[in-house]
């Protein structure tokens, strides 16, 4: 298979509600790209990072890869890992992911989503605001359906409800060490452990409430799922069950829809099995797009509307339309690793 270059490039943008996110893209610089495709990562992730893999492998193929930190998540502003309103997270996607689609370059190529855990409901969500808008999701162990063996019983979770506007950020919700029951590669787990981007403590009262109200929503409108899609699920996966794959493929409207189980592994398919395994899943999710890119007269690519306004780029910790600051231009690369409006592009033949 042919690798294509690409340009790896951050920057920082500011949301509809005047919040700094970290946005970040794989792109390859050779040629044009066959198609874009967005990363809606997991709860408590991050892009940069925990999804470069991701961002790595499909830009090689030829696919142009595009990121974002959701609020309070990675290098993006906020409380950290507290989640206010789920449509916050879709709207903060929505806005700057259809912003990148109206672009010159990139308005004729097809759309596709790709949502890990957490992100697969987020895709699912932004489907549903959407619905022609997209070519097609990739869903890696999404979280979409409650699991009959850890759904709360309804008394608790009314008066967690209760409570919840008093004392929203208290990080008051037991659970397991997720990590360790993620990712089952030992030196890959222990990587993933120390990125300090990636949230480790406990989650915060309104933010569990949040994820448990979405995944029961999308639970009782899986039929209402219309566009083509892949969704991949490891067998041995326990931090959401496999079971919940299955009743996205049964349920779902949509025509064009594959599954595929993968015996043994557990819920980090792309990040946290053998590398063996890890070439396994990245080969069968580069085969689904390239068989539904490989004859662009069958794709329908809905007009994008141009920018929605919701999203302005920063520019060395200023909003577009403000004085840009002087700056040398190693202090500008230099910066590009961490705080607000810089950019950092790095090149690769990987």
């Amino acid at each position: 298979m042919t690798k294509f270059k690409f340009e790896y490039e951050e920057e920082f943008i500011r949301n509809s509600r005047g919040v700094e996110l970290f946005a970040c893209r794989w792109v390859p610089s050779s040629s044009s790209p066959r198609a874009l495709v967005f990363l809606c990562h997991g709860y408590a992730m991050e892009c940069s990072g925990f999804m470069r893999e991701c961002g790595i492998r499909m830009a090689s193929a030829g696919y142009a890869v595009f990121g974002m930190d959701y609020e309070g998540h990675g290098r993006s502003k906020g409380a950290r890992c507290y989640i206010k309103k789920f449509a916050n997270i879709v709207n903060d996607c929505y806005d700057y992911y259809t912003s990148i689609s109206a672009r010159d370059e990139y308005k004729e190529k097809a759309r596709f989503l790709y949502g890990e855990s957490m992100g697969g409901a987020v895709s699912l969500l932004l489907h549903k605001k959407d619905p022609s808008f997209w070519n097609g999701a990739i869903l890696v162990a999404p979280m979409c359906k409650i699991s009959e063996k850890v759904k709360p019983h309804p008394v608790v979770v009314n008066l967690l409800t209760r409570i919840e506007e008093i004392i929203p950020k208290w990080k008051i919700v037991p659970t397991k060490d997720v990590i360790d029951a993620a990712f089952k590669d030992p030196i890959k787990r222990e990587e993933i452990r120390n990125n300090k981007l990636i949230y480790q403590d406990k989650p915060r009262l309104k933010t569990a409430l949040e994820m448990l109200r979405t995944s029961m929503n999308l639970e009782e409108t899986l039929h209402e799922i219309t566009l083509p899609f892949f969704v991949l699920h490891g067998e041995a996966d326990t931090v959401t069950d496999p079971e919940i794959s299955k009743a996205l493929f049964e349920k779902a409207s949509t025509r064009d829809k594959t599954i595929k189980l993968y015996p043994g592994m557990w819920h980090g398919l792309t990040s946290g099995e053998p590398d063996a395994n890890v070439d396994l899943v990245f080969a069968d999710i580069i085969t689904w797009l390239d068989v539904r890119t490989g004859d662009s007269a069958s794709l329908t690519v809905t007009p994008a509307r141009g920018l929605t306004g919701n999203v302005q780029k920063v520019v060395d910790g200023v909003s577009n339309g403000q004085e840009k600051p002087k700056r040398s231009q190693a202090s500008s690369l230099l910066c590009g690793l961490n705080g607000g409006g810089r950019r950092l592009v790095h090149r690769s033949s990987m």
